[in-house]
């Protein structure tokens, strides 16, 4: 079921990221789907964080996909000023935007440093999402780069495939039938956090990005050569993730964690400053927006429930409102937060 993975260091612990290979699932080996969900099962309860490998993800075009963000954050200010953030999701997050107050972890209170650039799966012109004002769906604001939209955009499709093709294994794994999920993806509510994270020098209690959770049901991440992610383990620890070649990080958000009563874990993880330059390519896969979280629905009998049901767009409104400034398209008091 899994590997353990040397850390990158010389001489430091044994990784406890477990590994799957979904190879033999996604060709449709008899069996593959039930033994797999069983072990994601197990991560999920105890981990919240695993690579897969053979998934099919062209790693190649994820390749020039960051060398596309590279070249987009090596633009003037001026010039990504064009596709700013605003109140509706996507858009450039200019640095120290966020500070995560919602971290159970860590009273964070300094402002993070990178840079993002926001993407959504982006509705049709005339689609009720848009005419009822729904924020997260769209319009996206694509900067003027040649072949820049062409690039990202099919890297984005490719880690949307995979986590679509992964559902069917989490409604195994909770105990219901393998379409279960299909029901509430009919229209996902997908976002991106394309991110670059700048070598520079952090004050005490300062990162990349601060000790979070992420906000939705699932999140992709394609993994980065350079260090600098590192998640919290049960026992308080942070450990360093690993630049496995080909690999892709997957993890479970808040609104799983809620939907399941707290029987899949939200695991808190931050970045590091790096020793140099670092992209990331984060999917953050949700259900359509209407979808309702509610712990009955996988709530063991006799279990208690834990969460009140919640939308998966209230859910992600409420988290960005929280922790992103209101220069970056949330509604948070910086000044407040940071005395909080």
């Amino acid at each position: 079921m899994t590997l353990e993975l040397e850390r990158a260091a010389a001489g430091a612990a044994v990784s406890e990221i477990p590994v799957l290979d979904i190879g033999a699932y996604l060709a449709g080996k008899l069996g593959a789907a039930e033994a797999l969900s069983r072990d994601l099962a197990r991560i999920q309860q105890e981990v919240g964080f695993y690579y897969v490998v053979n998934h099919g993800v062209d790693m190649d075009l994820i390749a020039r996909g960051y060398r596309e963000l590279a070249r987009f954050f090596a633009q003037p200010g001026k010039e990504k000023m064009k596709v700013r953030v605003d109140r509706m999701g996507p858009g450039w997050i200019p640095a120290k935007s966020s500070i995560y107050v919602t971290s159970p972890v860590n009273r964070n209170t300094k402002p993070d440093l990178n840079e993002a650039l926001a993407l959504v799966n982006e509705r049709p012109a005339g689609h009720r999402d848009l005419a009822e004002g729904l924020r997260f769906i769209g319009p996206n604001k694509w900067p003027s780069l040649p072949g820049f939209r062409e690039t990202i955009g099919s890297c984005h499709a490719q880690l949307a495939r995979l986590t679509r093709d992964m559902l069917p294994l989490y409604a195994l794994a909770l105990g219901k039938p393998a379409d279960w999920f299909a029901q509430h993806f009919t229209e996902p509510m997908w976002t991106t956090r394309n991110a670059w994270y700048p070598a520079v020098d952090a004050e005490e209690n300062q990162f990349g990005i601060s000790p979070h959770q992420d906000h939705g049901f699932i999140t992709a991440l394609p993994v980065s050569e350079v260090p600098g992610l590192q998640i919290r383990t049960r026992d308080g620890r942070w450990l360093a993730t690993q630049t496995l070649p080909g690999g892709i990080l997957i993890n479970t958000g808040e609104f799983l964690n809620r939907w399941t009563n707290g029987r899949f874990i939200a695991t808190p993880h931050r970045v590091m400053p790096p020793a140099r330059d670092r992209y990331s390519m984060a999917l953050f896969f949700n259900p359509s927006p209407r979808t309702v979280a509610d712990p009955k629905d996988f709530a063991r009998p006799g279990e208690d429930v834990k969460y009140e049901p919640i939308s998966i767009h209230d859910y992600l409104c409420w988290y960005f409102d929280r922790n992103f400034a209101k220069s970056a398209g949330g509604n948070q008091d910086q000044a407040t937060a940071a005395k909080a």
